[in-house]
């Protein structure tokens, strides 16, 4: 059976994530997490150095897949269109897992007795997130929510991570929920369940797809001109 080469790409929030697996197997990892949004001039340069490290050429990958969202409207756009240029020239399929549920496969094999809530930044106390059972089940659907003080307490016994994560620690204390602050995006948690999706044939259109924004892309108002 010929082996299958998967790329992976992570730009939903301020990591920059590349990983390449092989036949569901994590091969190569190459990411960065900084303030400063920098998927721009960093994905595509760990892309070529994730392949040249692999020893793999571009034309044997089998698929490309990306973080749909929710995220950074910004990021989510250079990660979509850069994975479809690379599908569009190569002509292989390009696949998608939501963002939540990628962070969420990361936490289940650390947590795998408790209820997974990932996390990724909104504005002001606002996050998006989702909630999954230890068997990834889903016990709260993806949205954006305004977090409170008893917000998500009937899924308690309750691990929370991600970037929007902080957020709610400030006003949990108390509750039965452990907070992670090292476990963040990355291309890694969509090994697995992308090669499912590959192996059962889950491919996206690849000309009508658009990213899981969420809400709609609110830009700074213009100035009127003195």
């Amino acid at each position: 059976m010929k082996d299958v080469f998967i790329l992976h790409l992570e730009t939903s929030t301020k990591v920059c994530s590349v990983a390449l697996s092989k036949n569901g197997k994590l091969l190569k990892l190459k990411e960065i997490n900084e303030d400063s949004f920098s998927h721009g001039e960093k994905l595509t340069v760990f892309i070529e150095e994730v392949m040249k490290k692999a020893n793999l050429a571009f034309e044997n990958l089998a698929g490309v897949s990306i973080a749909s969202g929710p995220g950074s409207y910004t990021g989510l756009r250079i990660g979509a269109s850069t994975a479809k240029g690379l599908c569009y020239a190569l002509n292989i399929p390009f696949l998608a897992i939501d963002a939540l549920e990628s962070l969420a496969q990361i936490a289940r094999k650390k947590y795998p007795d408790k209820n997974i809530c990932p996390m990724i930044d909104a504005r002001r106390m606002e996050v998006y997130s989702a909630i999954y059972s230890p068997k990834m089940e889903v016990l709260k659907k993806i949205s954006a929510d305004i977090l409170d003080e008893s917000i998500y307490i009937e899924y308690e016994n309750l691990v929370c991570l991600g970037d929007g994560m902080p957020k709610a620690k400030e006003i949990w204390l108390g509750r039965e929920i452990v907070f992670d602050n090292e476990i963040l995006c990355s291309a890694s948690g969509q090994v697995e369940r992308i090669y499912q999706k590959y192996t059962n044939k889950e491919f996206e259109d690849l000309a009508y797809f658009e990213p899981f924004y969420l809400k709609d892309f609110i830009g700074s108002a213009k100035k009127n001109p003195v």
